[in-house]
C-alpha cells in the first residue's frame, strides 16, 4: 500500500526540489481552529504537516512549543478529537500527516490501537521523540509500525556507527536536528549541515529533512540548497501564538509560513 510520505517525496525528487514539512500542535489555539491552520499551511504550499501531540511533559520541546501544548490541552484536546482532527483535514486534503509525539501519551492510549486508528483516521507517519529504535527492538510491539511509518530523528552529536544504525533502518524520510538542544528558533542552523546530510545519505536513500533554528526565508533556503526538506516548527507555533485571539489566525499563520515555503522551492 502506498504511503502518502514516499509519494509526496518521490514527487519532489523528479524536480529536485526540497519538501517544506510544517509542525503545528493540534488543537492549538483550539480544535476548530488548529484544523483552519493545517488546511492553510496546506494550502501555502506545506508539503508535510507535523502535528505536535499535546502532552503535558513535552521534555524535548523549548517553551514555545511547551505552551502550545499547554494551550491546546486547555482547549480540551485529546488524542481521540487529535484523530478527529484529521478525519477533518482528509475530507479536504491529501497532505501527509506525521504525528509528533512522546511515548507516554501512546501507551496510555494503548500502542497497537494507537498505531491502527491514527492510520485510519489518515496520518502517515509517527516521529516518537523518547523511544530510541534501538531500544524499540528490543519489544515486538515497540518494534510494529503497521499503517505508519516512523520517523527517525538524527542528532548532530550522533557518531559515525550510529549515524549508519539509524539511517539503514529509516523510512518515510530522516530527521536531522541542525544544531543540538530543545525545539525552538533561537538559534540559527548550524553551517555544517551539508556534511551532516551528506554523512547520512552515505547509508540510505531515505530522504533527509534538517530542522531547529530555521525562521527566515535565508534560512530556509540555504538548509534546502543541502537537504531534501526543511522543517520548521517553533517559527510558525510562535504565530499562533501571537495570532491566537485574532478570528484569522489561520490566515496569518500561512501569511508568515508562505515566504518559507517558497523559499525552499526556490
Amino acid at each position: 500500500m502506498s504511503n502518502r510520505i514516499d509519494t509526496t517525496f518521490a514527487k519532489l525528487a523528479e524536480t529536485n526540489t526540497a519538501a517544506f514539512v510544517a509542525y503545528v500542535a493540534a488543537g492549538d489555539p483550539d480544535m476548530e481552529r488548529s484544523l483552519e491552520i493545517i488546511r492553510g499551511l496546506a494550502d501555502a504550499g506545506a508539503d508535510v504537516i507535523e502535528l505536535g501531540v499535546p502532552f503535558s511533559d513535552p521534555l524535548a520541546d523549548g517553551v514555545v512549543n511547551q505552551l502550545a501544548a499547554d494551550r491546546a490541552l486547555k482547549a480540551g484536546a485529546t488524542f481521540t478529537k487529535v484523530l478527529q482532527l484529521i478525519r477533518d483535514f482528509r475530507t479536504t486534503h491529501e497532505t501527509p500527516i506525521v504525528l509528533f509525539t512522546y511515548l507516554n501519551p501512546i501507551y496510555t492510549y494503548g500502542y497497537e490501537r494507537f498505531h491502527a486508528d491514527a492510520a485510519a483516521a489518515g496520518a502517515d507517519g509517527v516521529l516518537l521523540l523518547d523511544l530510541p529504535p534501538d531500544e524499540a527492538k528490543l519489544n515486538a510491539e515497540l518494534a510494529k509500525s503497521e499503517g505508519l511509518k516512523h520517523i527517525t530523528l538524527i542528532a548532530p552529536t550522533s557518531p559515525d556507527e550510529r549515524i549508519a544504525e539509524l539511517a539503514k533502518q529509516s523510512e518515510g524520510f530522516i530527521y536531522a536536528l541542525s544544531r543540538t538542544g530543545v525545539t525552538g528558533a533561537q538559534a540559527a542552523p548550524s553551517a555544517s549541515i551539508g556534511e551532516t546530510v551528506a554523512k547520512i545519505k552515505q547509508h540510505t536513500k531515505t530522504p533527509v529533512c534538517i530542522g531547529f533554528g530555521i525562521n527566515t526565508p535565508e534560512q530556509a533556503a540555504m538548509v534546502a540548497s543541502v537537504s531534501d526538506g526543511v522543517v520548521v516548527g517553533s517559527a510558525i507555533v510562535n504565530q499562533v501564538d501571537v495570532h491566537q485571539n485574532d478570528a484569522n489566525v489561520a490566515e496569518q499563520v500561512a501569511a508568515f509560513t508562505k515566504p518559507l515555503i517558497d523559499a525552499t522551492k526556490a
